[in-house]
């Protein structure tokens, strides 16, 4: 019965952002003055983003596409799984006051990073979890914090999450950026209904 509760609600996901991305155009990346970039993928990208806005020293984020082969891709077109890309978040933020390595920490407590067909309800290659590194140390920075994650116990199985060279960020439709605000009881019920709530608490604790 749950997973019949859960399917018609990913069906009125899908179908609202279908309908409302179609009419979007994408968002304008505006990167803060003197920021730094990082780019993950971990799911769906309405459920990551809430987590980094929280964040002391993140300055902004936006949700997009990241690692196919298409340029300009649309919702509908990355939703197919045929492109290659990854539903991704670009997070801007100030090094001063957050680090690239606290920002891991802050992606992994939002990740299962040992599924590896995409992310808890969600299953499909655009929903596959990624690091992108932009340079060799936060290549260095994102091994050496999957592998102390392998190496913890915490999780009985392997860490599928890849880490990547960054390619091309392409921001996703108007309609995606921040969700959780723009129709909060649909984020509530679609984010708790994945399976990620409970995960979390099991986990770490904390939802």
């Amino acid at each position: 019965m749950k997973r019949l509760v859960f399917a018609l609600i990913v069906l009125a996901s899908l179908f609202v952002a279908c309908t409302h991305g179609a009419l979007d155009d994408p968002a304008t990346i505006v990167p803060p003055p003197h920021s730094s970039a990082a780019v993950f993928s971990g799911g769906c990208f309405w459920c990551i983003q809430p987590p980094f806005d929280g964040t002391k020293g993140v300055l902004a984020t936006y949700v997009g596409y990241c690692g196919g082969s298409k340029a300009n891709p649309t919702y509908e077109e990355v939703s197919s799984g045929e492109t290659g890309h990854r539903e991704s978040i670009e997070v801007f933020y100030d090094p001063s006051k957050v680090t690239y390595k606290q920002l891991l920490d802050v992606y992994w407590r939002n990740i299962n990073p040992t599924q590896a067909d995409g992310q808890f309800y969600d299953i499909g290659s655009q929903y596959t979890t990624a690091i992108y590194y932009a340079n060799d140390e936060e290549k260095r920075e994102a091994t050496e914090s999957r592998d102390a994650l392998q190496n913890s116990g915490k999780f009985s199985g392997a860490i599928a999450t890849k880490i990547l060279a960054l390619e091309k960020f392409w921001p996703a439709e108007e309609h995606h950026q921040k969700y959780s605000h723009k129709d909060p009881e649909h984020y509530e019920a679609y984010h708790d209904g994945s399976g990620r709530a409970n995960y979390f608490q099991q986990t770490w604790g904390t939802k």
